[in-house]
């Protein structure tokens, strides 16, 4: 079964960090320019939070906020699930599915942020793997059902 650790293997390491004092409106430049829908808020070393178009949408938009003078820190989601390297892209869906979250944050054994699996990230697996992200009795018993013929 795929794990956390083989998803993250897949992808580009984090780059898309913001400081919690930055500005919206400079958090949003940078998230167009990233071409993501979310930063990952640290302060030096410290996880803090996410910052993702919802949360502009929600917590400024919808509030009456200005992006030029609200920080990120006023707005970001900071209570995710967490997994850890060792977790498979099953347990990801279901936590994602439990907590309707779109984003897990990756710790190590140590409890160091290691990085983000987004639903994005479980779908390109099941995708290009669906053999390997779930049991094979679970793959045989949807392509079974008449609901999910030629979807797999």
């Amino acid at each position: 079964m795929t794990t956390v650790k083989n998803i993250l293997d897949s992808k580009q390491k984090v780059f898309n960090i913001v400081p919690s004092d930055t500005l919206v409106y400079d958090a949003l430049v940078q998230l167009n320019s990233v071409n993501l829908s979310y930063l990952v808020v640290m302060d030096g070393e410290e996880y803090k939070g996410i910052f993702g178009e919802r949360d502009y949408t929600r917590n400024v938009i919808l509030k009456g906020r200005a992006s030029n003078s609200t920080m990120v820190k006023e707005v970001m989601t900071t209570d995710l699930p967490v997994v850890t390297l060792t977790d498979t892209a099953e347990h990801c869906m279901h936590l994602m599915n439990a907590h309707k979250a779109r984003y897990l944050l990756v710790y190590d054994e140590k409890m160091r942020f290691i990085g983000i699996v987004t639903i994005h990230d479980i779908l390109r697996q099941v995708i290009a793997n669906r053999e390997q992200v779930f049991d094979s009795s679970l793959t045989n018993a949807l392509l079974d059902t008449d609901e999910y013929s030629g979807v797999l």
